[in-house]
């Protein structure tokens, strides 16, 4: 039955539902994977018996013809989501070993939905990073190698990279992620998957570890486009303990799902086409736009004249929201507790002195900083000003095209370790993913080729707000058109 770790959530659940198979041989099938997988440490905690617990209801609601969408598919859960009585820590040392008594909005949705839990998946620390190496449990490891047959492990790209890796990897054929600035669509293009990031409110942020709470945004991560489209339905809806959740109706997207596209304007950003691009990158991003083409979409070019503010607008904003969130981390109510001598200052400084890593530390000063009394005005209230900036180019551009088509990032996966010494060039992998997460636009990552090295690239969809199926729909065409079958070699 290890052929079964090969379908899709699409595949799994119709197999289920036709008596093909049984839910649990799909459940035991994952939970074999995940165990030979250790080495890729992208799980920081296993449930099998959860996964088993619902594959075992969906193998009697099937003889009552009591289904779900999800019944038979277990999934991987990012550990920023808390789970009720299962250990949630968002890749932090702060956390270790704190257990919810609560299950997140999300979380709880797809179990309503019928899923089950393979594990919580490893995660750069609190959503901050992008190549899943600040996690205090170590980094995730990319199931992809080289062609030139060098050893060094790969990045899977952040913060989701332990969603990117272990859906890559058939540890799980579908995981939740959050983006902050990119943290589904970029992993997902450095492993050859596909993830969406919806429109900003789509799915709650009840429950989710908090980075940045104006960015943050809930989404799935999957082998293809119709998985994240069923993934996505069951994860959406309104929620009244999220202040910013959408009041709408969550679209049937997978049964609208068409990759007919004609007629349909796409958008070329003029300014995305950065001095210094990888040759491979505009080589891949110029036959996506043939694709689009061919499948009957208009091609337009557009400008979005305040592209080159994206990036330091975010690493403004971002680390100011999270000097904020994360100043709940004291040490008294839950989580760790650092000792020292020196009152109650002293345990507040010891318990974030032993509880963050470099980076989490680097992200809160910075924010701390552009907040402060001196340098609010000069720093984040600008920010916000050249946020709405941004938004509005995007709301003119999208009177006159419906979708935009750009990379995902600005190069394949790097090795682990090439740029964790230099935080701006880690930084500079947001780039193309960034914009849209500052106006909170749904963006969709699908792979679409290899570079010179065999390792995937992506490009990226972005819609108009609240249209997600436009760009699932395009995201099919480009899916259908690239033909991306590759995998990572079998590496256990």
């Amino acid at each position: 039955m290890s052929n079964l770790t090969d379908l899709s959530i699409a595949a799994i659940r119709d197999g289920v539902r036709d008596g093909s198979f049984t839910a649990r041989e799909v459940a035991e099938g994952f939970i074999a994977n995940v165990e030979k997988g250790r080495s890729l440490n992208a799980y920081v905690v296993e449930t099998p018996e959860h996964a088993l617990a619902a594959a075992d209801a969906a193998d009697q609601a099937r003889t009552s013809d009591d289904l779900k969408p999800l019944s038979g598919v277990p999934i991987g859960m990012k550990d920023l989501f808390a789970t009720k009585g299962v250990q949630t820590t968002a890749g932090s040392n702060m956390l270790g070993g704190f257990k919810p008594v609560y299950e997140s909005t999300v979380s709880r949705k797809l179990w309503d939905a019928g899923a089950g839990m393979l594990g919580k998946l490893n995660m750069d620390e609190f959503a901050m990073g992008s190549s899943n190496e600040t996690s205090a449990y170590g980094p995730v490891i990319s199931p992809w190698r080289r062609n030139d047959g060098g050893n060094a492990p790969l990045a899977p790209g952040g913060s989701s990279g332990g969603s990117a890796s272990a859906v890559a990897a058939r540890l799980c054929p579908g995981a939740t992620g959050t983006d902050t600035g990119g943290s589904i669509r970029q992993p997902a293009a450095f492993v050859g998957i596909s993830g969406i990031k919806p429109t900003y409110g789509r799915c709650s942020r009840w429950g989710v570890v908090a980075f940045a709470s104006s960015l943050d945004q809930a989404g799935p991560m999957a082998r293809d486009v119709r998985d994240c489209a069923i993934m996505l339905e069951a994860m959406s809806g309104f929620d009244p303990k999220d202040s910013t959740s959408l009041d709408m109706p969550v679209p049937n997207w997978e049964a609208a799902l068409s990759s007919d596209i004609r007629g349909k304007r796409i958008g070329i950003p003029r300014e995305y086409r950065i001095d210094g691009i990888p040759e491979e990158i505009g080589r891949v991003w110029d036959e996506g736009i043939e694709r689009m083409r061919d499948a009957g979409a208009e091609i337009v070019e557009v400008s979005l004249p305040h592209t080159k503010y994206a990036l330091p607008t975010y690493y403004i904003i971002a680390p100011a929201e999270a000097s904020s969130n994360l100043a709940r981390y004291d040490g008294v109510r839950y989580g760790l507790r650092g000792t020292s001598d020196g009152g109650i200052d002293g345990m507040y400084q010891a318990t974030r002195h032993d509880g963050f890593g470099s980076e989490v530390k680097r992200r809160i000063m910075i924010g701390t900083y552009v907040l402060s009394a001196g340098f609010y005005d000069a720093y984040f209230n600008q920010a916000q000003k050249v946020r709405a900036l941004i938004a509005r180019d995007f709301e003119r551009v999208f009177n006159e095209v419906d979708l935009i088509l750009t990379p995902t990032a600005p190069s394949a996966a790097f090795a682990l370790g090439d740029k964790s010494s230099d935080p701006l060039a880690m930084y500079l992998n947001d780039v193309f993913a960034v914009p849209a997460s500052l106006a909170g636009l749904p963006a969709m990552s699908v792979p679409a080729g290899l570079d010179g090295q065999g390792l995937p690239l992506g490009l990226q969809l972005i819609g108009r707000p609240f249209d997600e199926q436009g760009v699932l729909n395009a995201g099919l065409a480009l899916e259908e058109r690239s033909g991306f079958t590759h995998r990572p070699k079998a590496w256990w």
